[in-house]
C-alpha cells in the first residue's frame, strides 16, 4: 500500500454487516513478555457513505496468557488519503507498536480505525459524513465489542490528521480525552483548487480548525510534522497560536510512512497517558 498523501480523489462507500475475524498477532520483541495483540476485522453498512462496506479493523492488547481484563479504552485512528482502515497496522506496524507500548508498562488501549474514502472526514455536498459515521456507527460498533466508548483519543496523518484536529474542535466525541496529529493536512485560508478538501468557500469556514483552535484550549493534544514536509509551514503557523500545553514537534522527515513509523511508539505513549 503507497503512503497517503493529498489526492483529489472522491471515494465514496456503503456496506453489508461482516462478522469479525480475529486472529493472534504478536509484538515486537522486549526484555519482558510481550502481550499478545488480538486482530479483529469486518465492514457494516454506513448510511453516511453508501456506496460501499465500511471496513474496519481493531487491535485489542491482552495479558501474557492471552486473556483481556476489563473494557479497554480506544484510540480511533483516521487515515490520510489513497488508504483505507488497514494502514496503521499494514503499513505502520501498529498493532507490533502497541504491543511493546503495553509491554514495557504502558496503559492498555485498542487501536481501532475504520474506512473514510477521501472524503475530509466531514460532511460533504454529495451527502457523505464521515465524521458522524465515526461518531454515531463505529462508535456503538467499538462498544459491542467490549471496549470503552466514553474513554477515547482520536489520532491521525495528513488526511486523518485534519479529521482528528475537526472531530476534536468540534466536540462530537463524548469521553474524548486526548488528540494527536501527525502531519496534518491543514490550511488558513480557502483554495478553490482544493475541490477534494472542500466543497466552497462555505464549507471550508464551516470546518475552519484554525478559527477552532481556542475549542481545544483544555484538552491534551499532540502535534508532530517533518521538517520536509510541505506541510511544515502550514503546520507550524497552526501549533503558534494553539492555546494551552502541547506536545509533539518537528522532527526530521518527511510526508511518508518512514516518518510516521519513527514518531508512532512516542504518539501512542501520549495516547496511552491520555486514557489511563
Amino acid at each position: 500500500m503507497g503512503s497517503p498523501g493529498i489526492s483529489r480523489r472522491s471515494l465514496l462507500g456503503l456496506g453489508a454487516v461482516a462478522a469479525a475475524s480475529i486472529a493472534g498477532c504478536a509484538g515486537g520483541t522486549t526484555s519482558s513478555p510481550t502481550p499478545p495483540v488480538a486482530m479483529r476485522t469486518g465492514s457494516f453498512t454506513s448510511r453516511f457513505r453508501p456506496q460501499e462496506p465500511t471496513g474496519w479493523s481493531l487491535a485489542v492488547p491482552g495479558t501474557p496468557d492471552g486473556s483481556t481484563s476489563g473494557s479497554l479504552p480506544v484510540a480511533l485512528f483516521l487515515h490520510g488519503t489513497n488508504s483505507d482502515h488497514r494502514m496503521v497496522f499494514d503499513d505502520l506496524g501498529g498493532d507490533r507498536l502497541l504491543a511493546r507500548h503495553v509491554a514495557g508498562g504502558g496503559t492498555p488501549f485498542a487501536i481501532a480505525a475504520v474506512d473514510g474514502g477521501e472524503t475530509w472526514w466531514h460532511r460533504r455536498a454529495s451527502g457523505t459524513d464521515t465524521q458522524s459515521m465515526v461518531v454515531e456507527e463505529f462508535l456503538p460498533l467499538l462498544a459491542g465489542q467490549g471496549l470503552d466508548a466514553g474513554r477515547v483519543a482520536v489520532f491521525g496523518l495528513s488526511m486523518g490528521g485534519f479529521g482528528a484536529l475537526l472531530l476534536a474542535a468540534q466536540h462530537r466525541l463524548p469521553g474524548l480525552r486526548a488528540v494527536a496529529a501527525m502531519s496534518p493536512a491543514v490550511w488558513s485560508l480557502y483554495d478553490a483548487g482544493r475541490s477534494d478538501n472542500f466543497d466552497s468557500a462555505a464549507d471550508f469556514a464551516a470546518n475552519d480548525i484554525f478559527a477552532l483552535r481556542a475549542e481545544l484550549e483544555t484538552l491534551p493534544k499532540r502535534i508532530d510534522c517533518g521538517t520536509s514536509d510541505n506541510l511544515l509551514f502550514s503546520v507550524q503557523d497552526y501549533v503558534k497560536d494553539l492555546p494551552g500545553e502541547h506536545s509533539g514537534g518537528f522532527q526530521d522527515g518527511g510526508h511518508d510512512s518512514n516518518y510516521w513509523r519513527s514518531i508512532l511508539p512516542d504518539v501512542l505513549s501520549f495516547l496511552g497517558r491520555n486514557l489511563a
